[in-house]
């Protein structure tokens, strides 16, 4: 693990100031609770991340080039309480949309067991990418939108490059249904 990338995700996930609108957001837990705040990037304002991948909670092996489309990236990790909340939400979604949008997680704490065993017990069925030791693909989007709490979920357009973001558990599927929709009609 490179010490520094590390240092450097942290700071992303964990950069709490007034201006992000998550100061004072740090519960017990030791996470940033987001607002469920929705960012929408205009079209002309939009930016791809670097490239990202990393091994996956069941086995093998991610890389972002496998995107092909438009995509929903979400950040989290088993013991974040918004992530338990959210976790049935984003399974409806998936089975709603996941022949037509692609869709990956981000696990940024666990190891595969755990990951694995939130996955089973939410019925999650889109990969995840082990992300805690090299923060890789954390990393990728430091400059364009960071996922600043976890969850985060991410809706990348067509051409791969960030067109919203939603920083907290997402509670009901309507938001992010309407952001993929949209994403999918242009």
């Amino acid at each position: 693990m490179r010490v520094g990338a590390f240092a450097l995700a942290a700071l992303a996930l964990a950069g709490c100031s007034s201006a992000d609108g998550v100061a004072g957001q740090v519960g017990d837990s030791g996470y940033i609770a987001g607002d469920g705040f929705v960012t929408e990037v205009p079209l002309a304002e939009r930016q791809a991340p670097g490239e990202f991948g990393g091994p996956l909670a069941g086995g093998g092996q991610f890389d972002s080039s496998e995107l092909d489309g438009v995509a929903l990236v979400n950040f989290w990790y088993a013991a974040c309480p918004p992530c338990r909340v959210e976790a049935p939400v984003l399974a409806e979604l998936h089975a709603e949309f996941g022949d037509e949008v692609d869709f990956i997680g981000v696990n940024t704490r666990d190891g595969a067991a755990q990951a694995t065993a939130f996955e089973e017990q939410f019925g999650i069925d889109y990969p995840s990418i082990l992300d805690d030791e090299s923060a890789e693909a954390q990393l990728a989007f430091t400059g364009i939108v960071a996922p600043n709490a976890v969850p985060s979920t991410l809706v990348l357009d067509k051409e791969g490059r960030v067109a919203a973001r939603v920083s907290g558990a997402v509670s009901d599927t309507s938001i992010l249904a309407t952001l993929l929709r949209e994403e999918l009609e242009r």
